[in-house]
Protein backbone atom coordinates (compact mmCIF):
# COMPACT_ATOMS: atom_id res chain seq x y z
CA UNK A 1 0.00 0.00 0.00
CA UNK A 2 3.09 2.25 0.13
CA UNK A 3 4.27 4.28 -2.85
CA UNK A 4 7.94 5.26 -3.09
CA UNK A 5 8.57 7.36 -6.20
CA UNK A 6 11.77 7.14 -8.23
CA UNK A 7 12.75 10.60 -6.97
CA UNK A 8 12.36 9.57 -3.32
CA UNK A 9 14.13 6.27 -3.99
CA UNK A 10 17.08 8.10 -5.52
CA UNK A 11 17.41 10.32 -2.44
CA UNK A 12 17.08 7.68 0.30
CA UNK A 13 18.82 4.82 -1.49
CA UNK A 14 17.64 1.47 -2.78
CA UNK A 15 18.17 -0.39 0.50
CA UNK A 16 16.11 2.07 2.55
CA UNK A 17 13.37 2.09 -0.08
CA UNK A 18 13.12 -1.70 0.05
CA UNK A 19 12.93 -1.62 3.85
CA UNK A 20 10.06 0.86 3.61
CA UNK A 21 8.21 -1.26 1.08
CA UNK A 22 8.74 -4.31 3.28
CA UNK A 23 7.12 -2.45 6.17
CA UNK A 24 10.23 -2.37 8.37
CA UNK A 25 10.44 1.42 8.76
CA UNK A 26 6.83 2.48 8.21
CA UNK A 27 4.92 4.08 11.11
CA UNK A 28 1.65 2.19 10.66
CA UNK A 29 -0.62 5.09 11.58
CA UNK A 30 0.43 8.61 10.61
CA UNK A 31 -0.85 12.17 10.25
CA UNK A 32 -1.13 12.96 6.55
CA UNK A 33 1.45 15.63 5.71
CA UNK A 34 -1.10 17.34 3.45
CA UNK A 35 -4.57 17.18 5.04
CA UNK A 36 -3.34 16.33 8.60
CA UNK A 37 -6.01 13.67 9.12
CA UNK A 38 -5.06 10.16 10.22
CA UNK A 39 -3.87 7.53 7.79
CA UNK A 40 -2.66 3.93 7.97
CA UNK A 41 0.04 2.46 5.75
CA UNK A 42 -1.41 -1.05 6.06
CA UNK A 43 -5.00 -0.26 5.09
CA UNK A 44 -4.84 2.60 2.54
CA UNK A 45 -2.60 3.74 -0.27
CA UNK A 46 0.11 5.99 1.17
CA UNK A 47 2.69 8.26 -0.44
CA UNK A 48 6.20 8.81 0.90
CA UNK A 49 7.12 12.51 0.79
CA UNK A 50 10.74 13.50 1.39
CA UNK A 51 11.32 17.09 2.53
CA UNK A 52 14.88 18.16 1.76
CA UNK A 53 16.60 21.24 3.20
CA UNK A 54 20.18 22.44 2.90
CA UNK A 55 21.42 20.09 5.64
CA UNK A 56 18.39 18.10 6.78
CA UNK A 57 15.95 15.66 5.20
CA UNK A 58 12.67 14.45 6.71
CA UNK A 59 10.60 11.55 5.41
CA UNK A 60 6.85 12.03 5.88
CA UNK A 61 3.73 10.18 4.80
CA UNK A 62 0.52 11.29 3.09
CA UNK A 63 -2.66 9.82 1.71
CA UNK A 64 -2.03 8.93 -1.92
CA UNK A 65 -5.33 10.66 -2.70
CA UNK A 66 -3.92 13.92 -1.29
CA UNK A 67 -0.49 14.09 -2.92
CA UNK A 68 1.77 11.69 -4.83
CA UNK A 69 5.13 10.43 -3.57
CA UNK A 70 7.73 13.09 -4.29
CA UNK A 71 10.76 15.06 -3.12
CA UNK A 72 9.96 18.56 -1.86
CA UNK A 73 12.77 21.08 -1.55
CA UNK A 74 12.27 23.59 1.29
CA UNK A 75 14.51 25.99 3.16
CA UNK A 76 16.43 24.67 6.15
CA UNK A 77 14.51 27.04 8.45
CA UNK A 78 11.18 25.71 7.19
CA UNK A 79 12.31 22.14 7.65
CA UNK A 80 13.61 22.71 11.18
CA UNK A 81 10.35 24.45 12.03
CA UNK A 82 8.39 21.48 10.71
CA UNK A 83 10.51 19.07 12.77
CA UNK A 84 9.80 21.12 15.90
CA UNK A 85 6.09 21.11 15.08
CA UNK A 86 6.02 17.35 14.58
CA UNK A 87 7.98 16.77 17.81
CA UNK A 88 5.58 18.98 19.77
CA UNK A 89 2.62 17.18 18.20
CA UNK A 90 4.03 13.80 19.27
CA UNK A 91 4.59 15.06 22.81
CA UNK A 92 1.07 16.44 22.97
CA UNK A 93 -0.36 13.17 21.65
CA UNK A 94 1.32 11.24 24.50
CA UNK A 95 -0.64 13.25 27.10
CA UNK A 96 -3.84 13.83 25.14
CA UNK A 97 -5.75 11.12 27.00
CA UNK A 98 -4.94 12.71 30.36
CA UNK A 99 -6.72 15.97 29.62
CA UNK A 100 -9.70 17.13 27.54
CA UNK A 101 -8.93 18.73 24.18
CA UNK A 102 -8.82 22.52 24.18
CA UNK A 103 -11.27 24.40 22.02
CA UNK A 104 -9.39 26.66 19.64
CA UNK A 105 -10.94 28.99 17.11
CA UNK A 106 -9.02 29.47 13.87
CA UNK A 107 -9.36 32.68 11.87
CA UNK A 108 -11.37 32.36 8.69
CA UNK A 109 -8.80 34.16 6.61
CA UNK A 110 -5.03 34.29 7.12
CA UNK A 111 -2.51 36.61 5.46
CA UNK A 112 1.23 36.62 5.04
CA UNK A 113 3.36 39.24 3.30
CA UNK A 114 6.28 37.96 1.24
CA UNK A 115 9.02 39.60 -0.83
CA UNK A 116 8.23 39.91 -4.53
CA UNK A 117 9.97 41.41 -7.55
CA UNK A 118 11.31 45.00 -7.41
CA UNK A 119 11.17 44.95 -3.58
CA UNK A 120 7.38 44.83 -3.65
CA UNK A 121 5.59 42.70 -1.06
CA UNK A 122 3.11 40.06 -2.19
CA UNK A 123 0.21 39.83 0.24
CA UNK A 124 -1.19 36.29 0.25
CA UNK A 125 -4.69 35.68 1.62
CA UNK A 126 -6.25 32.22 2.01
CA UNK A 127 -10.00 31.63 2.07
CA UNK A 128 -12.78 29.55 0.55
CA UNK A 129 -14.83 30.77 -2.41
CA UNK A 130 -18.21 29.35 -3.43
CA UNK A 131 -18.14 28.51 -7.14
CA UNK A 132 -20.92 26.58 -8.87
CA UNK A 133 -22.37 25.43 -5.52
CA UNK A 134 -19.01 24.03 -4.35
CA UNK A 135 -16.57 25.54 -1.85
CA UNK A 136 -13.11 25.84 -3.39
CA UNK A 137 -9.89 26.66 -1.52
CA UNK A 138 -8.50 29.94 -2.83
CA UNK A 139 -5.36 32.02 -2.57
CA UNK A 140 -5.51 35.74 -3.36
CA UNK A 141 -2.23 37.48 -4.25
CA UNK A 142 -1.93 41.26 -4.23
CA UNK A 143 1.33 43.26 -4.23
CA UNK A 144 1.74 46.31 -2.05
CA UNK A 145 3.24 48.39 -4.87
CA UNK A 146 3.22 48.38 -8.69
CA UNK A 147 5.21 45.62 -10.38
CA UNK A 148 7.43 46.67 -13.28
CA UNK A 149 8.39 44.35 -16.11
CA UNK A 150 11.87 42.85 -15.55
CA UNK A 151 14.56 45.01 -17.13
CA UNK A 152 12.49 48.18 -17.06
CA UNK A 153 12.25 51.06 -14.62
CA UNK A 154 8.97 52.52 -15.79
CA UNK A 155 6.31 53.76 -13.39
CA UNK A 156 3.61 51.51 -14.86
CA UNK A 157 2.15 48.39 -13.29
CA UNK A 158 2.73 45.24 -15.38
CA UNK A 159 1.59 42.76 -12.73
CA UNK A 160 -1.50 41.52 -14.56
CA UNK A 161 -0.02 41.56 -18.10
CA UNK A 162 2.93 39.50 -16.86
CA UNK A 163 0.63 36.94 -15.23
CA UNK A 164 -1.57 36.70 -18.33
CA UNK A 165 1.57 36.06 -20.40
CA UNK A 166 2.34 33.18 -18.02
CA UNK A 167 -1.08 31.56 -18.41
CA UNK A 168 -3.40 33.29 -15.95
CA UNK A 169 -6.90 34.11 -17.20
CA UNK A 170 -8.87 37.38 -16.85
CA UNK A 171 -11.86 36.94 -14.53
CA UNK A 172 -15.19 38.52 -15.40
CA UNK A 173 -17.39 36.32 -13.19
CA UNK A 174 -16.19 35.02 -9.81
CA UNK A 175 -19.05 32.47 -9.85
CA UNK A 176 -17.30 30.51 -12.62
CA UNK A 177 -14.32 28.23 -12.04
CA UNK A 178 -11.18 29.61 -13.73
CA UNK A 179 -9.35 27.44 -16.25
CA UNK A 180 -6.12 25.71 -15.19
CA UNK A 181 -2.75 27.47 -15.41
CA UNK A 182 -0.40 25.03 -17.13
CA UNK A 183 2.71 24.10 -15.17
CA UNK A 184 1.85 26.06 -12.02
CA UNK A 185 1.03 24.40 -8.69
CA UNK A 186 0.46 25.04 -4.99
CA UNK A 187 2.68 23.41 -2.39
CA UNK A 188 0.69 22.41 0.70
CA UNK A 189 2.89 20.32 2.97
CA UNK A 190 2.54 19.21 6.58
CA UNK A 191 -0.91 20.83 6.56
CA UNK A 192 0.48 24.31 5.82
CA UNK A 193 0.92 26.50 2.75
CA UNK A 194 4.54 26.69 1.66
CA UNK A 195 4.65 28.13 -1.85
CA UNK A 196 3.09 28.84 -5.22
CA UNK A 197 5.32 27.20 -7.82
CA UNK A 198 5.78 28.21 -11.44
CA UNK A 199 7.14 26.06 -14.28
CA UNK A 200 10.89 25.35 -14.29
CA UNK A 201 13.17 27.52 -16.38
CA UNK A 202 14.30 24.52 -18.43
CA UNK A 203 12.86 21.02 -19.03
CA UNK A 204 13.88 18.38 -16.53
CA UNK A 205 14.54 20.82 -13.69
CA UNK A 206 12.51 21.45 -10.54
CA UNK A 207 9.70 24.04 -10.45
CA UNK A 208 10.68 27.36 -8.92
CA UNK A 209 8.83 29.33 -6.26
CA UNK A 210 6.93 32.35 -7.54
CA UNK A 211 5.88 33.03 -3.96
CA UNK A 212 7.37 31.24 -0.95
CA UNK A 213 6.51 31.72 2.70
CA UNK A 214 9.27 32.72 5.11
CA UNK A 215 7.43 30.51 7.56
CA UNK A 216 4.75 28.00 6.48
CA UNK A 217 1.35 29.69 6.45
CA UNK A 218 -1.35 28.04 8.53
CA UNK A 219 -4.68 27.44 6.79
CA UNK A 220 -8.00 26.44 8.31
CA UNK A 221 -9.17 22.86 8.53
CA UNK A 222 -12.00 23.70 6.12
CA UNK A 223 -9.49 25.03 3.59
CA UNK A 224 -7.38 21.86 3.85
CA UNK A 225 -10.45 19.65 3.56
CA UNK A 226 -11.63 21.45 0.42
CA UNK A 227 -8.12 21.26 -1.06
CA UNK A 228 -7.91 17.52 -0.39
CA UNK A 229 -11.37 17.01 -1.88
CA UNK A 230 -10.84 19.07 -5.03
CA UNK A 231 -7.09 18.38 -5.47
CA UNK A 232 -6.84 21.93 -6.82
CA UNK A 233 -6.58 25.47 -5.50
CA UNK A 234 -7.92 28.61 -7.19
CA UNK A 235 -5.27 31.32 -7.27
CA UNK A 236 -6.49 34.89 -7.83
CA UNK A 237 -4.24 37.89 -8.44
CA UNK A 238 -5.00 41.61 -8.56
CA UNK A 239 -2.87 44.78 -8.68
CA UNK A 240 -2.09 46.86 -5.62
CA UNK A 241 -5.12 48.41 -3.93
CA UNK A 242 -7.69 46.12 -5.56
CA UNK A 243 -8.51 43.63 -2.79
CA UNK A 244 -7.00 44.60 0.56
CA UNK A 245 -6.66 42.34 3.59
CA UNK A 246 -10.24 41.28 4.22
CA UNK A 247 -10.95 39.78 7.66
CA UNK A 248 -13.90 37.61 6.54
CA UNK A 249 -14.59 35.40 3.55
CA UNK A 250 -17.81 37.24 2.65
CA UNK A 251 -15.86 40.51 2.45
CA UNK A 252 -13.14 38.77 0.44
CA UNK A 253 -15.80 37.56 -2.00
CA UNK A 254 -17.19 41.08 -2.38
CA UNK A 255 -13.70 42.45 -3.05
CA UNK A 256 -13.07 39.77 -5.68
CA UNK A 257 -16.36 40.52 -7.39
CA UNK A 258 -15.59 44.24 -7.47
CA UNK A 259 -12.11 43.60 -8.88
CA UNK A 260 -13.62 41.36 -11.57
CA UNK A 261 -16.20 44.01 -12.46
CA UNK A 262 -13.39 46.56 -12.72
CA UNK A 263 -11.41 44.27 -15.02
CA UNK A 264 -8.42 43.97 -12.67
CA UNK A 265 -8.63 40.30 -11.61
CA UNK A 266 -6.90 37.26 -13.08
CA UNK A 267 -6.96 33.67 -11.85
CA UNK A 268 -6.28 30.05 -12.57
CA UNK A 269 -6.75 26.66 -10.95
CA UNK A 270 -3.59 24.84 -9.86
CA UNK A 271 -3.00 21.29 -8.65
CA UNK A 272 -1.64 20.59 -5.20
CA UNK A 273 1.95 19.73 -4.41
CA UNK A 274 3.59 20.71 -7.68
CA UNK A 275 3.41 17.40 -9.52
Amino acid sequence: MLDVSDAVRAEIGEAEAERLLAGENTPGEYDCTSCRSRGNTSTERTSTVLFVGEETAVLAFAHAACIPSQVVTVSEDQLQGAVRTLTEADQQAETAEARPPAAQAAPTVGTAPEPGPRQAVLGVTCGQVLIEDTLHPAIVVEPTSPIARPGTNGPGDDFLPLLIEHGFHPVTDVARLPAPVTGWSVLLAMGQLHAVLQPPASPGTQPVAWWQAHQPLAVTEGWRTAAARNHTVVVYAAPVGSIGQQPREDLLREALEKAAADGVLVAGTMPLAGT
